[in-house]
């Protein structure tokens, strides 16, 4: 990687346009990248310069150009144009490797005599269909194994994922690289008391509760912990769930009515990320209850942050929360209530969790997995 100011070329659709999960990787990679790699001219290409309020300051990076569809036809067919006209875009300004961030590629690149790389995040659509349109699946199928299928090498965000792309597309297994994603440095700084105190009166938080974040969606069985929470001997404590409500949300609010817990489940949608860190600062414990992940990023920020967390069996949660985190069945709700009250009485436990958990976040440190991208685009360059 002596090149004199390599150029790199990225899919920043999501980077551009997304506050959550793929936005806050795209711009993870990106991030680092422009802080540790100086030779480095990062081209990020985003279809509408009307839609770029996400980027969160990494725009303005010496590092990064940004490249929109250009000229009569492309701004009016701005899919079409990542799919088609990008390649042509990313060869007129030499750019020698391409990144989609977000498990697709556009056509042309080989051609141009562009390498490419990928990042799968997951396949969940393929494992459990019944959580997406048809339509939907059609579409990520062929996008995501024509992506596997051109790329120069595949990354997977965790083992589970890399399982997975070999399963379902029968890719060879030496095609893919396991690198990890970090959180947000913010989730391992305290927050200050006064801020803790604005954000209980801001928010009408109790004075004891279980945290989940995530979107309130089938996939992520945000009910178990309901059920969970009924079955606990301390009644004293609440469930706060912070995500985007989904038909699911329903779900589980009638069953917070049948079972009269309406007092002890608040379910807050649209909190600002720059709040999170006194979430799972505030809370007693950390609970994600979801049947499947590609990674689970929510348990990295808790085990961050210096919370005890359980997650569920299955998938890849214990890549992200560590071997000193709980994990049960994301069928047994008793199970959950057992782990949830150790970790809210066991003082002894609670203290290895705290102190395992965060040595265990250490190892997703956004230097060293910054480091690991950099040799493997130098392997495929």
């Amino acid at each position: 990687m002596a090149h004199k100011h390599l150029h790199i070329g990225y899919d920043a659709k999501r980077a551009a346009e997304n506050r959550t999960g793929l936005g806050n990787y795209s711009r993870f990679v990106i991030r680092g990248l422009a802080q540790w790699a100086p030779n480095l001219r990062l081209y990020l290409f985003t279809p509408n310069a009307n839609k770029t309020k996400a980027f969160s300051g990494i725009d303005k990076l010496a590092a990064v150009t940004l490249r929109y569809p250009k000229g009569f036809f492309w701004p009016r067919f701005r899919a079409l144009w990542r799919q088609c006209g990008v390649a042509a875009d990313a060869a007129k300004k030499k750019v020698k490797l391409y990144h989609g961030l977000t498990g697709e590629l556009p056509l042309g690149l080989h051609h141009k005599g562009i390498k490419s790389v990928v990042t799968i995040h997951d396949l969940i659509f393929l494992r459990y269909p019944r959580y997406y349109h048809l339509i939907d699946r059609w579409i990520y199928h062929w996008k995501f194994r024509s992506a596997c299928r051109r790329a120069d090498r595949i990354i997977a965000v965790s083992e589970c994922t890399k399982r997975e792309i070999m399963h379902y597309f029968g890719t060879r297994e030496d095609k893919i690289s396991v690198i990890y994603q970090g959180c947000d440095e913010q989730f391992a700084q305290p927050v200050a008391e006064n801020h803790k105190e604005m954000a209980r009166r801001r928010y009408r938080l109790p004075e004891r509760f279980i945290l989940y974040v995530g979107s309130i969606e089938e996939r992520k069985n945000l009910l178990l912990l309901v059920e969970a929470l009924r079955q606990l001997p301390d009644q004293d404590i609440s469930v706060i769930a912070l995500g985007h409500q989904t038909d699911y949300a329903k779900k589980v609010r009638s069953y917070v009515k049948k079972y009269d817990l309406g007092r002890r489940v608040h379910i807050i949608s649209g909190v600002p990320f720059a709040d999170l860190p006194v979430f799972y600062q505030l809370a007693q414990v950390f609970v994600y209850p979801s049947r499947f992940e590609g990674f689970g990023i929510p348990m990295l920020e808790a085990i961050t942050s210096g919370t005890p967390a359980i997650g569920c069996t299955g998938s890849s949660l214990e890549e992200a929360g560590g071997p000193s985190s709980l994990y049960v069945s994301p069928d047994d709700p008793a199970a959950l209530a057992d782990a949830i009250q150790r970790v809210l009485t066991d003082v002894d436990l609670r203290a290895k969790m705290i102190a395992d958990g965060r040595a265990y976040a250490q190892r997703f440190d956004a230097e060293q997995l910054t480091m690991q991208m950099l040799q493997l685009y130098s392997s495929v360059l």
